[in-house]
């Protein structure tokens, strides 16, 4: 932060407001790790209730689950967290789908699955992901959107259980979470996949925690590597995805949950951590460095391309790189900010890359949440390094769905793996349409080669084969590249949330954000606010864009634009207000919003957006 800078205006002080009562919660899907029981608001009297709306998706929101996993542990006498399953996408409003995400990220608390946003519009949520607060009487206490809240909830729990206890409204006690019974299978919810130097596959165990070497057939387990409990150790990892070989026979991993890569050697069975700190970067962090003293942020894939390994990281939606010759990591491509813009690699936009396929000039990109394939291309941009980032097929964060054609038009569904195929062509796995998809280059034209496949996440090819990974069903899949595409019937979506309604002219937008008890803004370097505003289409914002350090701004909305979506990036540093403690704690809060809107007389004239707090207008 620049000590010149002048510190931000503050936002308004929030009024008093009245006690608000938490609605009761509804969704068609039913709940899950409940035992079967059908739960409301009056079987958590008496506790503090979090209520976590997320959906399978969101990298954000799989940071929180981890964020909270201490605490809920901590505090599970008196505190019930309930996931809201809340979808994006149409395949994530399949419940069968929602079961197999439990599983998938171990999420051992209640969950509610709502397809029709039903508790999520009641609460007027706007972001995935939001956490509410509910104390023990029934009464909303604070919202949270985004990720680094943790501390703060756990500073509002001890209150809250102070208080009632007091008050003699708090009741201990075993929470209403039943374990689901497990499965037995050789691989849970596998990543990614990789063919050996011996014919033996290498799959990354993602749910186990573990990497597993299978036999030439795809089958037979020769070995497994990790302890299969989540850890940091020589001995372990935790949700391992992406793998890729280096030229000296080691395999590089994308240790997603610990932001780490690490090596395995299949020789010597060694493993070794070569990047990360076991800590998620956050904004402010450094940027390059010793690899092993700079933060990562969910390496979901990994790739072998000009001399580095390159890093799908999917958490901060940017690509980095890896050189194992001076042990150095350094951004190589994104800004952080969550969208699909394509241009010079440092200005280009990213949203959860998870997939890497190199093909001579070009690293193929399965960007999931833009449901787009892009790529990186060498000796095209106009920066130093000279990469340029192209999107082939897809257009943006809320359109998606499964139609052929030319890539202008065609769609897809949070692809999560990339393969490039001996003809220059490339196999997408479409995960959320169950489907693998190709796209030719020469012709421009996107077909699908083979459908009913289960949440396909990865590909191999194997001579004239090409082994998928698919997730859902705990296995490998061979196929025979087929001579023609399968016909599938077109179909579009956009993503399920409502537009929220705006008058044209002027829209004053408010950041809401209140300090956790004990804390501070932390000004001591500068502004410790910043706020990134951006529209699509680009039009819809008469004036307002841009960076600044209010978490407030007035915006202009072009009345000549019917409806578009408002980007909106909010940071905020806190830190202990005790002048006695020369090196407090400091935690930093952040969440982007894409608000889809549309611009209607005599709608509303403000846009609150909750980053922490609750809104007091």
């Amino acid at each position: 932060m620049n000590d010149a800078a002048p510190a931000p205006t503050p936002a308004p002080a929030p009024r008093r407001r009245a006690r608000v009562r938490a609605p009761e919660l509804i969704g068609k899907g039913g709940w899950l790790n409940t035992g079967g029981k059908d739960l409301t608001l009056a079987d958590f009297r008496g506790r503090v209730l979090i209520l976590d709306f997320w959906t399978f998706c969101c990298i954000n929101c799989l940071h929180v689950l981890d964020e909270l996993r201490e605490l809920e542990e901590k505090h599970r006498d008196t505190m019930v967290i309930v996931g809201v399953h809340s979808p994006k996408f149409v395949h994530e409003a399949d419940h069968a789908a929602v079961v197999d995400a439990v599983e998938r990220y171990e999420v051992h608390h209640p969950v509610l699955d709502d397809p029709e946003l039903a508790t999520w519009k009641q609460y007027a949520v706007r972001a995935w992901p939001t956490l509410v607060v509910i104390d023990p009487e029934g009464y909303v206490v604070a919202q949270h959107a985004g990720e680094g809240h943790a501390h703060a909830i756990e500073r509002l729990v001890e209150e809250l259980e102070a208080e009632h206890e007091a008050k003699g409204t708090l009741r201990r006690g075993d929470g209403p979470y039943v374990a689901p019974e497990p499965v037995a299978t050789d691989l849970r919810f596998p990543g990614k996949a990789l063919l050996l130097p011996s014919g033996n596959f290498l799959v990354s165990d993602s749910t186990r925690h573990q990497l597993v070497e299978l036999a030439p057939d795809g089958e037979g387990v020769v070995r497994r590597i990790g302890s299969g409990s989540r850890g940091f150790t020589a001995e372990s990892f935790s949700e391992p995805q992406g793998l890729t070989l280096l030229p000296d026979g080691r395999v590089v991993v994308a240790d997603s949950v610990n932001h780490a890569l690490r090596t395995f050697d299949p020789v010597t069975g060694a493993v070794e951590t070569v990047a990360g700190t076991g800590r998620q970067w956050w904004q402010g962090s450094p940027t390059s460095g010793p690899a092993l003293e700079v933060d990562l942020s969910s390496p979901w894939d990994v790739a072998w391309w000009q001399g580095k390994v390159w890093i799908a990281m999917a958490g901060v939606h940017q690509l980095w790189t890896w050189d194992p010759e001076t042990g150095t990591v350094a951004v190589a491509a994104g800004t952080t900010n969550e969208g699909l813009v394509d241009g010079p690699a440092a200005e280009a936009w990213f949203a959860q890359p998870s997939g890497l396929a190199a093909a001579g000039d070009r690293l193929w990109i399965a960007d999931s949440e833009t449901s787009a394939l892009r790529y990186v291309e060498a000796g095209a941009g106009s920066g130093a390094d000279g990469y340029a980032i192209v999107t082939a097929v897809g257009s943006g964060l809320f359109d998606f769905g499964h139609r052929d054609g030319d890539a202008a038009q065609a769609l897809l569904q949070h692809p999560l793996g990339v393969t490039a195929l001996p003809d220059g062509s490339v196999a997408v796995c479409d995960t959320y349409n169950h489907a693998l998809r190709r796209y030719d280059p020469a012709t421009g034209q996107v077909s699908t080669l083979a459908t009913d496949l289960r949440e396909p996440s990865d590909a191999v090819l194997v001579d004239d084969d090409i082994v998928v990974v698919e997730s859902a069903r705990h296995r490998l899949t061979r196929l025979r590249l087929p001579e023609e595409a399968v016909r599938v019937d077109a179909v579009a979506h956009r993503t399920r949330r409502a537009a929220t309604e705006v008058a044209p002219g002027t829209l004053r937008l408010d950041v809401v954000f209140q300090a956790p008890a004990g804390q501070k803004l932390d000004t001591r370097y500068g502004p410790s606010t910043r706020l990134l505003v951006s529209s699509t289409p680009p039009e819809l914002l008469v004036s307002g864009e841009g960076r600044g350090t209010d978490l407030f701004r007035d915006l202009e909305l072009n009345p000549e634009v019917p409806e578009g979506v408002l980007h909106v990036s909010a940071m905020a540093a806190s830190c202990d207000d005790d002048p006695a403690n020369e090196y407090p704690a400091c935690h930093v809060h952040q969440q982007d919003w894409g608000v889809p809107v549309r611009l209607v007389p005599d709608a509303a004239t403000r846009l609150p957006l909750v980053l922490a707090g609750l809104d007091a207008e």
